[in-house]
């Protein structure tokens, strides 16, 4: 029994040795060095030293104010300076300034100026009024060119168009765009032919291409209404409801451009034109009012089966 007793006491000893041991560590040297201490205090030295340099930063940003200042100031103007650059450049082909006038109308204008393209038989006074030597603007004057009424009339042509398309089922997008493409360079090649041939007349006039290209752009309402007219009651009313805008717009053009051409060619040159000179005019003015209706048809026969 003794010897048991003995036994379990030798057995715990080392227990008991363990945790004087550890108890006496705590009061002596550790095993391992606290280092949380050393790491904070370390911690705050940085904040301590990057204090100053980020407190540095508003006063870098003030000193940049300038900087930043002249640099957007440098770069207003140059922007300034290039939209100018670009519309003088810009007014040489296209005078943008200038195309407010033709685009100066209202409801009123617009429907007695289809009613004129349509029916052109009545209407007597075809002069254009000035106002100070500058025309008036198309809403104070029936006889003044607009843009208005060719612009919506290409764009309706070309809905029309897909219109007369789909109900034929031959509607494609790539078909549509070649509609429209086409009828643009005809537009273009219409009225470079004009330009050209009034260089060769030598016609001194005051048309501009902007009015050459509202006066070429009249025909859309006639087609418009020649293939409407086809696709409501069929082929034969496609071809009369066009012979009838083709006279018209034939009417239109003649009375229109004969004033231009003929009147301020003899106000220039101070006489009645006479001669040669006076039937190339004349021509010139009848081929360019022909040429209308030919162009309507092109554009539209196709369009009704």
């Amino acid at each position: 029994m003794d010897y048991n007793v003995t036994q379990k006491a030798f057995r715990h000893q080392p227990n008991v040795r363990l945790r004087k041991s550890s108890m006496d560590g705590s009061d002596g040297s550790q095993l391992f060095e606290d280092t949380s201490g050393c790491s904070s205090k370390t911690s705050q030295q940085r904040n301590q030293a990057s204090g100053p340099q980020s407190a540095g930063f508003p006063g870098q940003s003030v000193l940049s104010d300038p900087v930043s200042n002249l640099a957007m100031a440098y770069g207003s103007s140059l922007a300034t300076q290039g939209k100018e650059m670009m519309d003088r450049n810009l007014d040489r082909f296209i005078p943008i300034s200038k195309l407010k006038y033709y685009f100066a109308v209202d409801t009123l204008y617009v429907g007695k100026k289809l009613g004129l393209l349509v029916f052109p038989y009545m209407h007597e006074n075809w002069e254009v009024s000035y106002q100070r030597d500058t025309p008036v603007a198309p809403r104070f004057d029936l006889n003044a060119p607009d843009l208005y009424i060719p612009a919506m009339g290409f764009i309706t042509y070309v809905l029309v168009a897909g219109l007369a398309l789909g109900t034929q089922n031959r509607f494609s997008p790539e078909l549509l765009g070649v509609q429209a493409s086409s009828a643009l360079v005809w537009l273009i090649m219409e009225v470079l032919a004009v330009l050209l041939s009034l260089y060769l007349v030598t016609v001194n006039t005051d048309l501009t291409t902007i009015d050459l290209l509202a006066f070429s752009g009249y025909k859309y309402v006639g087609m418009i209404v020649g293939v409407v007219a086809g696709l409501i009651f069929g082929r034969p009313a496609y071809y009369l409801s066009l012979l009838w805008c083709c006279a018209a717009i034939f009417v239109f053009m003649t009375r229109t451009l004969r004033l231009k051409l003929l009147s301020e060619a003899a106000a220039a040159e101070g006489r009645l034109v006479k001669g040669a000179r006076n039937q190339l005019r004349m021509y010139l003015t009848m081929s360019i009012a022909a040429a209308q209706p030919v162009f309507m048809f092109w554009l539209t026969y196709h369009l009704i089966t």
